[in-house]
């Protein structure tokens, strides 16, 4: 039977493949950066804003968007003044987040599948709300990334060249953060909270395993992305599975695969 006769598998593949596209986009710099714990931590704080809005009674995904936010830039701030504690601020933060996200889970009147699927993502929950959401949120990194490519890429090598080229490396890092924000929100629907980390990082890890330049290296990484997704969703569908742990199995599977045939190229 043909998946796509059905409208919620249309749906998700909709909301997935543009999830797909845009989480290499940041994690390809976030990797360059070393701070893989800032897209994992935001969706600890991601949650804390899903079961916050629930108890005010507004749109889940707009309460995870403006605290995801919120801390991002909260956390880049901190940085300013404590850089060598980077980790440390990060880790401050985002156990804060998993706490407010424990106290509110138990005081919300949500039922507990749906911070499930939250969680880890669901392939039967997506409405066209959450597709046009996620199809403008989008639209904004892509813009962005792309008329401020040169400056991001510039920072994320080597900030204190970047100062000295005249870069304001402040407000270049503070954007980028507010862009993972934005970027880990957007892919809760699908992947989860707890996984969207992963599905920007692990297609990006796989990329890197052919050494080749930046621009190459971020290609590579989307489709890794894009493949990820696509056969996530339908492996979730056939089988029954959460699509998160699904989509990022396949991932990781990619990464694996790669790695042996590097490492088996790199022999001969």
């Amino acid at each position: 039977m043909d998946i796509f006769t059905y409208e919620f598998m249309q749906r998700a593949f909709m909301a997935g493949l543009i999830v797909a596209l845009m989480c290499p986009l940041i994690g390809t710099f976030i990797v360059i950066k070393r701070q893989s714990l800032l897209s994992e931590g935001l969706g600890h704080v991601a949650f804390a804003g899903v079961t916050g809005a629930s108890l005010l009674s507004i749109y889940p995904p707009l309460g995870a968007a403006i605290l995801t936010v919120l801390t991002a830039i909260g956390i880049e701030l901190v940085r300013r003044r404590q850089n060598q504690y980077t980790d440390m601020i990060l880790a401050l933060f985002f156990y804060t987040g998993l706490a407010l996200a424990v106290i509110f889970a138990t005081m919300t009147k949500m039922p507990s599948t749906g911070l499930l699927n939250f969680l880890f993502g669901s392939i039967l929950t997506v409405t066209d709300t959450d597709i046009m959401t996620i199809a403008g949120v989008a639209v904004v990194v892509a813009l962005t990334v792309y008329f401020m490519y040169s400056k991001l890429l510039f920072t994320a090598f080597d900030e204190q060249i970047a100062v000295t080229a005249g870069i304001a490396v402040g407000r270049i890092n503070m954007l980028f953060a507010i862009l993972t924000a934005l970027v880990v929100v957007m892919g809760m629907t699908i992947v989860g909270i707890l996984l969207i980390g992963a599905l920007m990082i692990v297609p990006v890890a796989a990329a890197h395993l052919w050494r080749r330049g930046f621009g190459q290296t971020l290609i590579i990484s989307e489709i890794y992305s894009l493949a990820s997704v696509s056969l996530g969703l339908l492996g979730a569908f056939e089988y029954d599975l959460a699509p998160g742990g699904t989509i990022v199995l396949v991932a990781i599977l990619g990464y694996v695969l790669t790695f042996a045939v590097t490492v088996a190229r790199d022999r001969k």
